[in-house]
């Protein structure tokens, strides 16, 4: 998976770094959507969101039934403010990119993710992105 640097306005890239909440939609084998409330980190100058997740949670396993062909969006939303962010996303439980997921939540959310034994990280290379009043 390619990752290449997301140039973002100041005030989205903000946006972004704000301890809120996100909602990450992947696909169902049978092509439905799965929206799951998620907090994640956003690693712009490698264009990748990290969402740390257990292994057997649905959007890991529609994230590696999807295979590389994977794709997700993850939107952040404030009333009329909100971002959507899209890309080819995998899982990945390798300890150096789960450090990383971890070491970024903990920075945004002042307090380390939970980690259950089988934490994994969810990595989208971001190549589409959707806004409104950022």
């Amino acid at each position: 998976m390619s990752h290449s640097a997301l140039q973002l306005p100041l005030r989205a890239t903000e946006f972004l770094t704000r301890p809120d909440t996100g909602v990450l939609t992947t696909l169902r084998g049978d092509g439905t959507p799965h929206a799951a409330p998620v907090r994640f980190t956003l690693d712009a100058a490698d264009g990748l969101v990290r969402v740390t997740t257990r292994a057997g949670a649905r959007k890991a396993r529609n994230v590696v039934a999807g295979g590389p062909a994977a794709r997700v969006a993850l939107c952040q939303a404030d009333g009329f403010r909100w971002i959507t962010l899209e890309g080819r996303a995998r899982v990945t439980d390798d300890p150096g990119r789960l450090d990383e997921a971890v070491r970024r939540y903990t920075a945004r959310y002042r307090t380390p993710p939970p980690t259950p034994p089988d934490l994994v990280v969810v990595e989208i290379a971001v190549d589409r992105v959707l806004s409104l009043n950022l």
